[in-house]
Parts: C-alpha cells; structure tokens; sequence
C-alpha cells in the first residue's frame, strides 16, 4: 500500500514534461534565429543575391529584411512572455487597485499598471467607463490610459533589440513623468464637467470578478501562443510598411536634409506636432525612428515622434470621443504634446 501514491506523480511529470518541453525548445530557436540573424542577411543579400555594401540599394534591401525579421522575432517573444505576465492581471483587478486612490499617489500607481497592463486603443473606452465607474478618479484614469499605449512591453523591448537598455531606460523614465504629471495637470482642472454624463451615472453591479483566477499553466500557455497569432495578424500591415519606409530613408534619404531642417530647437516640437495625427503603433513606427536618427536627427526628437505617435493616435481620440468633450479632448491633446516636447528636449540634453 506505501506504493500506491506512485502512479499519480508519474502521469504528473510526464506532463510538466510535455508542457515544457516544447517551450525550452521553442526558446533555444528564437534565441539562434535572433542570434544569427543579421549574419544570415548579410549573406543572403551581399552574397547570394549580389547586392553591393555601402551602396544606398544594397544598405535599404538589407535594412528591410533584416529589420522585418529582428522585430517580429522581438514581437513574438515579448508577446508570449507579457501574455503570460498578464494572465495574473485583470481590468478588473486593476481596477479594484485603483479604486478610491487620490491623486498623486494614485496616479503613479495608474501609470505603473499602464505599463504591466497594456490595453489596446480599442479598449480605451470600456477601461474609461470602468475606472470612473469604480471610483477612480479622473486623473488618475488619464495617467492609466497615457502610460498604456505610450510604455508598454512592444516599446521597451523593441527599443532594447535598436538601441540598448540605456535609452530604454530615459524613455520608460520619460513616459512614466509624463503620464504622472499629465494626469494630475489634468485631475487638477476639474474637467469632469466635460466627461459625457452617462460615465457617471454607470454603476458597477455585483462583486469583482477576476477572470484570471483557476488558469492553469496549460491554458495560460495556449493563452500566450493566441494572442502572438493574434497580434502578428493585426500588426504585419504596419510593420512592412514602416519598415519599408525606414528602409527608404534608411538608405535613400539624404542626411544633410535631416541635419538642416531638423535638428535645431524646433525639431521637437516639429516632431511632436507631425506625430499627433498619425497612427501607428510601436512596431510600425519604431523602424521609423531608427532610420531617422541613422540620418541625423537627435534621439530625443525621434524619440518626441514616437511617443506622440502612440499615446496620441486618431483612433484612440475618435474612440474617447464617446465619453470625452471635445473641449477635454483637446486639453488632453494639448497637455500630452507639452509633456512630450518638454521629454523631447531633456532627452537632447542628456544623451
């Protein structure tokens, strides 16, 4: 009988072994594939296919493919990684974390959590209704849904694979100031009158529910390999064409344009001002950002262009336009941009 316990651990290490197994596995190809990609490229297209180095032909083929596989190699891991990370994190939770926090303190809570729980411009309005629902002030919503899109895991790994950890360091510093401070600037107005009343008068009904309780590792796995599918199919649109973009000016584009025009005091602002109306997201405008400071332009001002980019995109304003007036709309625009011209020019100072 002291046997018998036996047979239910054996079925319990042939599983873990199944589970994790083709993980390890999966792990040690995507670090080969990351490792020697850029060998591999510069084979296939100086070598094989007869492009000359240094040529601005041969330098725009090279960057394309090689960025194309560099990033989705980043996407893909870093997705299945937070994907997992965000299997213990909720709206709900997050918004029991935040619910009755006062300003200040509150919002660098928000805007810490808006970095581990990256909602997409699509979720912009329910976490909005949610938040104010539950009691979370309104500032303290605004450094949440600044910091969301502006810091989050696409960002920072991305910006670690172009331009090493001290730069991704000032930009998490950076985005987190300026989704603190931007949210007590806005808390602090007392816009409230300019939030569509049905916000307010929305109730949250009955306890709540934390989806991400009674997961087990296999479903969160299955979790993780789900939304890479999912968000490699939402994304490739803008990472082919900004890659192929930045692969223009990569090698195309000339450099004393870029050290003319754009690199004097105003190039911040200019930055900022022509990144608010567009829309893309990290892994679309990021290759931008490489092939621009390859040409000359300082790190802060292509820095100021992305972060305008991502935290103020004209989907995510059209989507706030439910719950938000016009008039707080602007404001928040308007506050966000200061904010990141102000990071733009101390980031040309310090680096």
């Amino acid at each position: 009988m002291s046997a018998s316990p036996a047979p239910t651990r054996l079925p319990s290490a042939k599983s873990a072994t199944r589970r994790w197994a083709p993980v390890g596995a999966a792990a040690v190809i995507w670090w080969s594939l990351y490792h020697w990609n850029r060998p591999f490229w510069n084979w296939v297209v100086f070598d094989a296919a007869g492009f000359d180095e240094g040529t601005r032909l041969g330098e725009s083929v090279h960057f394309f493919f090689y960025d194309v596989t560099k990033i989705a190699l980043l996407l893909t891991g870093v997705i299945y990684v937070v994907t997992i990370l965000r299997s213990f994190m909720s709206v709900e939770r997050t918004r029991a974390l935040l619910g009755g926090r006062r300003q200040g303190a509150g919002n660098v809570a928000a805007a810490g959590l808006g970095v581990v729980t990256p909602f997409c411009s699509c979720s912009a309005v329910p976490v909005f209704i949610g938040f104010v629902a539950a009691g979370v002030p309104l500032g303290v919503t605004l450094s949440f849904l600044i910091a969301s899109p502006m810091v989050n895991e696409v960002a920072i790994v991305l910006l670690f694979g172009l331009f090493g950890w001290k730069i991704t360091a000032l930009y998490i510093g950076f985005g987190l100031v300026i989704a603190t401070v931007a949210g007590i600037v806005l808390g602090r107005l007392n816009l409230e009158r300019w939030v569509e009343p049905f916000v307010f008068e929305t109730r949250l009904r009955g306890k709540v529910i934390d989806p991400s309780q009674g997961l087990s590792w296999d479903d969160r796995l299955q979790m993780a390999r789900e939304e890479v599918v999912a968000i490699i199919r939402k994304v490739w649109p803008y990472l082919l064409v900004g890659i192929g973009i930045g692969a223009v000016i990569h090698g195309w584009a000339p450099e004393d344009w870029f050290a003319d025009h754009a690199t004097g005091w105003w190039g911040v602002p200019l930055a900022t001002v022509i990144g608010v109306p567009l829309y893309s997201n990290a892994a679309g405008v990021l290759p931008l950002v490489e092939a621009l400071h390859d040409k000359g332009l300082p790190m802060g001002t292509v820095l100021a262009f992305m972060m305008s980019v991502v935290a103020l995109s004209l989907p995510e304003m059209i989507l706030l336009r439910r719950v938000l007036k016009p008039q707080l709309i602007a404001t928040y625009i308007g506050v966000v941009a200061v904010g990141i011209m102000l990071a733009g020019f101390l980031f040309n100072a310090v680096v």
